[in-house]
């Protein structure tokens, strides 16, 4: 290279310094600007309502009521750049002591205890293809045959009975008056594989994701004052909690029901659901 070339890109390199420090001409970095502060801002404030939303849960809430596409590695990014969880983020211990049906039904069973150590056994109804929840029903101390009868009629009664009912290999199933009444309702039961609860997977995870949302965070005195508290967890799951396995959809997305409003990132307020444990945008 000659010595005239050298003097030439050095001219060039010296033009361009003071281009860069007396020019009105604002220079910026070629590519992609990256989010809006409008979206950065919706993202954090989702974080702090709802903390134990995951990105990709965030991503598809922002996706359905934004109207445009949010990807799970943007709002990873975004969170690690502006959001610094603070400790006492979650709702006050006040707050926990105060479709057409589908074909086939899922059904089991957990165990929760009151504040005064009393155990209530909690039966689930879920809908297989909608992943709706079809109703809880409560019942305090032991169960048996007539107690699982009436619990599942509780539910049956504000909805049609499906055609099909899943369960697992429980005694409790098995009894004579729970498949008498399975037979008046004109129900078929369809058991899952013995000692494999992968089999019955739908409902196995709705049990864990109403335990780790709810009933871990709640006390409760009594069968009523439970029924009650599961009954406004329902209305959340099925009408304003997005589904992974929906696309990012609520239950009642599928039955054209949803309570999910679109609203604008410049333009758009908090609205509070099970007296505040969990938190959705709403429009202004």
């Amino acid at each position: 290279m000659s010595s005239s070339t050298l003097l030439r890109i050095h001219k060039i390199f010296v033009n361009r310094k003071y281009q860069r420090l007396f020019s009105n001409k604002k220079y910026t970095r070629p590519g992609p600007k990256g989010p809006s502060k409008e979206l950065i801002k919706f993202i954090v404030e989702t974080k702090e309502k709802n903390p134990a939303y995951g990105c990709p849960k965030i991503a598809l809430l922002a996706s359905n009521v934004l109207s445009i596409s949010v990807d799970e590695c943007l709002v990873r990014r975004i969170l690690l750049k502006h959001y610094k969880p603070t400790p006492g983020n979650d709702p006050s211990w006040l707050l926990p002591i105060g479709w057409k049906a589908d074909k086939l039904w899922s059904l089991d069973f957990f165990r929760v205890e009151s504040i005064n150590l009393k155990s209530h056994w909690v039966m689930v109804v879920m809908g297989q293809f909608s992943r709706k929840i079809i109703g809880f029903s409560v019942h305090k101390g032991p169960l048996d045959g007539q107690s699982v009868c009436y619990m599942f009629n509780r539910v049956v009664a504000g909805n049609s009975p499906p055609s099909y009912l899943s369960s697992d290999n429980d005694p409790l199933f098995r009894y004579h008056r729970w498949l008498a009444n399975l037979e008046q309702l004109e129900i078929d039961e369809i058991k899952s594989i013995p000692f494999t609860p992968t089999s019955h997977p739908f409902i196995e995870r709705l049990i864990l994701t109403v335990r780790q949302d709810f009933t871990n965070k709640i006390f409760f005195w009594s069968k009523t004052d439970l029924e009650k508290k599961l009954e406004c967890y329902k209305e959340y799951y099925n009408d304003y909690r997005v589904h992974y396995s929906l696309n990012g959809r609520t239950p009642a997305d599928l039955y054209e029901n949803s309570k999910l409003e679109q609203v604008k990132l410049n333009s758009f307020s908090w609205g509070s659901v099970c007296n505040g444990m969990f938190y959705t945008p709403i429009a202004a």
